[in-house]
């Protein structure tokens, strides 16, 4: 453990604490152990389809008790990030009831006349009509926010095209980038934090992956520590010019003795 005293905890959700349908080793029992401890905490997902009841409820089947004020998404993200831009203001959006909710409850009205953005989020039917409205816009001047750049998301098929990929036809069309704000984009665990009231030097982020978990969190000042039941190999550490300040096996290794 780190010479820093860490007494909040950020932590990412697939491949930390679940796999694709069962809890990951230490996973019950420490988020037990921190809500026993009154240990703050967040879970973290850049995943912007589910609203935090519907995360809680599917952890909650696997036995894993994280109330819905526990959840951080990249939709809540972008909407703190929004809410901070331009209150009150108005938005185009791509996306899923993770995504519409949570711009609504910043205050923002959603339309496809004259909006002040175009949000492009995780959804399971992209609309080419959507699309085409969207590049109309931003072409008009709206400002161009995607919650996350992953190019892919797991499907029992096998990969499908996720955000980053829909954002880059948009680009391509535009000659627009978007503004991301789920990780690697260190804003999302600065947001989470604020949610939290607490500070860099205190707080220590779990993940499973090195191009967005650890890389962030190094960017966000945090404590990294690195899980190997997820994307993570001991391999892909020489992949890269950076290293996670601590690497375990699972969350197992977290939990008080």
């Amino acid at each position: 453990m780190s010479e820093r005293a860490i007494d909040c905890w950020l932590t990412d959700m697939d491949g930390v604490l679940i796999g694709e349908d069962h809890a990951l080793p230490g996973a019950v029992e420490l988020i037990d152990q921190w809500r026993a401890n009154g240990t703050p905490f967040l879970v973290l997902t850049n995943n912007s389809i589910y609203t935090p009841r519907d995360l809680s409820a599917r952890l909650n089947r696997l036995g894993i008790n994280v109330p819905e004020d526990r959840l951080w998404t990249s939709a809540l993200a972008t909407a703190a990030f929004l809410r901070d831009q331009a209150p009150g203001g108005s938005a185009f959006v791509i996306g899923e009831a993770g995504l519409t909710t949570a711009i609504h409850e910043a205050g923002f009205v959603m339309t496809d006349v004259a909006p002040d953005f175009v949000v492009l989020g995780e959804t399971r039917s992209y609309s080419f009509e959507a699309i085409t409205r969207a590049i109309r816009l931003i072409n008009a001047g709206a400002r161009f926010i995607a919650t996350n750049p992953d190019v892919t998301g797991p499907s029992p098929e096998g990969p499908l095209p996720a955000t980053g990929a829909v954002a880059a036809l948009i680009t391509a069309a535009t000659k627009r980038e978007p503004y991301y704000v789920g990780k690697p984009n260190p804003m999302m665990f600065r947001s989470a934090m604020n949610k939290l009231g607490t500070h860099s030097e205190r707080t220590g982020m779990i993940g499973d992956r090195m191009d967005t978990d650890v890389i962030a969190g190094i960017e966000a000042g945090l404590h990294t520590v690195l899980v190997m039941t997820g994307i993570a190999t001991r391999g892909d550490l020489e992949r890269y010019p950076f290293r996670p300040r601590e690497i375990i096996d699972s969350v197992a290794e977290l939990l008080e003795k």
